[in-house]
């Protein structure tokens, strides 16, 4: 065979290589993304729901104002460069992760109280009420148990200890949020249901009664019936965030919640970066008891998706916040800054204010008392490694 011959045909066998390789993990690709868990995109009625919203455009939800995947001084390289060769020494604590456990069921029904699972997940009791928000017991937070993994101790409770819930409030469909495993597990004891629009989509897919399911729109409130929520009120409000469970992205509509009972107001903030919405609702209605915002797994690079410890703050000032309630932290690490960063900086901040807010920092498991201010709580991180 002459050279070039051979140069041709070696190039023509790379060339067919390739393509089977391409073929192979293109297939590979769509089954894995037809798995259940990754739940399923709006259609039908609901889609068309989604395209009269004024957050829904050019085939997407938008935020607020212009929400920059990356600050004007990163790239995508640079991040990479950062996940793969940066410090990594103490993005996960080298020792266990304190908790303690109570019985979610026996509870007095008249008590005020907040358990905190770890990450953006927590149990209320409200007025007789029973809340759940964002829950993730599976033990990692990502497609794949391999990858995303839990600290050790922060799995004191299991799908087996919830009770009936009377609300489940998802803020958006990230897999740290929303947990195809736990949800299944949970679905029987769940009554009702608030997301944002398109989120939805992912619950009737998975077998959820469509009666449960609330989704709505940011700026509006979901119409309770029943003289069972007389004096609970749940408005829809909005976030500076995203959404994806797949390759294609804010098909869903991330978002915060203002709930108000007979006795007390709490804003659930979900995930967002700081922005001009804070201020709007905090206006709009006026004191919280307790706000619960996200402080964690943030980074100069992606400022404008998750807030840093100071805007944390502002934040809750923003809300006219009673008590505040940092969350997003202490479980998964999603981000390079050390795992007890968070609440080491904003605890920091908060004493440095004028006016200090009150800060809820409980560990794992731990009974929350929402409307007594003055309950103590320890930096449990800093006797941590």
């Amino acid at each position: 065979m002459k050279p070039k011959q051979k140069i041709k045909t070696i190039l023509k066998r790379t060339f067919y290589t390739l393509l089977v390789l391409i073929i192979m993990l293109t297939i590979a690709t769509n089954i894995i993304l037809r798995q259940d868990k990754f739940g399923k995109l709006p259609t039908g009625e609901r889609l068309e729901r989604i395209k009269k919203s004024p957050n829904y455009k050019d085939g997407e939800f938008k935020n607020i104002n212009h929400t920059p995947d990356l600050s004007e001084d990163a790239s995508y390289f640079s991040v990479m460069k950062d996940f793969a060769f940066g410090d990594k020494s103490r993005v996960s604590p080298a020792d266990k992760i304190p908790s303690t456990k109570i019985d979610l069921r026996s509870l007095d029904k008249n008590e005020n109280i907040l358990v905190w699972f770890g990450h953006s997940s927590y149990f209320m009791q409200l007025d007789g009420k029973t809340i759940l928000v964002d829950p993730v017991f599976s033990g990692y937070a990502s497609p794949f148990s391999f990858s995303v993994k839990a600290f050790e101790g922060t799995d004191a409770y299991t799908t087996d200890d919830i009770p009936e819930i009377d609300y489940l409030f998802i803020s958006h469909d990230h897999w740290d949020h929303v947990d195809y495993e736990t949800l299944l597990k949970l679905k029987s004891k769940i009554s009702t249901i608030f997301c944002g629009l398109g989120v939805g989509a992912h619950f009737e897919h998975w077998g959820f009664d469509l009666d449960k399911i609330h989704e709505g729109d940011w700026n509006t409130e979901v119409k309770l019936e029943g003289d069972d929520n007389k004096g609970f009120e749940v408005h829809i409000t909005p976030t500076r965030h995203f959404s994806g469970r797949g390759f294609k992205r804010n098909q869903a509509l991330w978002a915060s919640y203002v709930l108000k009972t007979p006795t007390m107001q709490i804003y659930i903030g979900g995930d967002s970066g700081y922005d001009t919405h804070f201020k709007e609702i905090g206006d709009k209605f006026g004191v919280f008891d307790l706000v619960i915002l996200e402080n964690g797994q943030y980074d100069r690079s992606w400022k404008y998706i998750h807030m840093m410890p100071n805007e944390v703050l502002k934040a809750a000032k923003d809300l006219n916040a009673k008590r505040l309630f940092p969350v997003h932290s202490s479980k998964f690490a999603l981000a390079n800054h050390a795992w007890d960063e968070p609440l080491t900086k904003v605890s920091k901040l908060n004493q440095n204010l004028e006016q200090p807010l009150s800060l809820v920092t409980p560990i794992i498991g731990e009974k929350v008392e929402i409307q007594n201010l003055n309950q103590p709580f320890e930096n449990w991180w800093e006797r941590l490694e």
